[in-house]
């Protein structure tokens, strides 16, 4: 396992739709980080998507990667067959090492076991002549569902990102869908949270926090992957709640990451 970061380790940074800084990180920003910071993989996900770059700007940051020694992953949405084999493609051309994606269909509908069993299954062929593995991220779909249809396509080259909070808005806990997809699980997303109640004790709030400073017990996932033999990377993602400005909360993003990192070197001996 090698640790590395994400461009939803930046989302303040990089900037979207109602929050865009002034100077937004690019492509080049997030390989700077990674050598800043000494890690070793970088994940291009949709909020920074490496496949709209212009041409020069995706050569220089592949030629980078080459040249820092960094591992490269990259992310994208969707399991329509005709998409997952363009991007396959693209990520093989761009020599990264997985595809990570998000199980929806067109309109963002989530697809029913049934159709994601379907196409991963007329795609799995392809990521295996590839050499490159496919991982679904969690939290549209139960983590038994996810078991149930990767056992139906039964390939080493297609499994799981396990994301460590996205699953509460089915609601499944992190325990439970590590259980469940431990042994599929070939990308990690450490992003540590807290919940805690409104002060009118009518519901919950969680938040985002530094690695080690929240409610994940990120010693216990680490030791539920190795016991099941995953083999995966473990990328940062952050949701730092937003302060009283858009630079401010940037500059907590920025902190939280170098916080983050140095709390998983204690963990993750590479």
């Amino acid at each position: 396992m090698k640790l590395g970061i994400g461009t939803y380790a930046y989302m303040w940074s990089i900037g979207f739709d109602g929050a865009r800084p002034e100077a937004p990180m690019r492509a080049m920003g997030l390989l700077a980080k990674a050598r800043e910071l000494g890690v070793r993989v970088v994940q291009f996900g949709p909020n920074l998507p490496l496949y709209e770059l212009p041409a020069s700007e995706l050569e220089e940051t592949l030629a980078a990667c080459r040249e820092w020694g960094l591992e490269l992953e990259i992310g994208t949405r969707g399991v329509e067959t005709a998409w997952l084999r363009r991007m396959l493609e693209f990520t093989a051309n761009c020599g990264a090492s997985l595809l990570r994606t998000v199980p929806e269909l067109e309109g963002g509908r989530v697809p029913s076991r049934v159709e994601l069993a379907s196409r991963l299954g007329d795609v799995a062929p392809a990521f295996r002549e590839a050499g490159m593995r496919l991982a679904l991220e969690n939290g549209l779909i139960p983590a038994a569902e996810l078991d149930a249809a990767l056992r139906e396509v039964n390939s080493e080259f297609v499994g799981i990102t396990l994301d460590t909070v996205n699953s509460l808005a089915i609601p499944e806990g992190t325990r439970q869908v590590a259980e469940s997809l431990a042994k599929w699980t070939c990308c990690l997303h450490v992003k540590d949270f807290v919940m805690r109640r409104e002060w009118h004790m009518m519901g919950f709030r969680v938040e985002g926090r530094p690695a080690g400073q929240g409610q994940l017990d990120t010693p216990w996932l680490l030791g539920a992957l190795e016991a099941a033999g995953a083999r995966c990377n473990a990328i940062l993602e952050l949701w730092p709640p937003e302060q009283a400005s858009l630079s401010e909360t940037v500059a907590l993003e920025q902190r939280w990451a170098e916080e983050s990192v140095r709390y998983l070197r204690n963990l993750i001996k590479e």
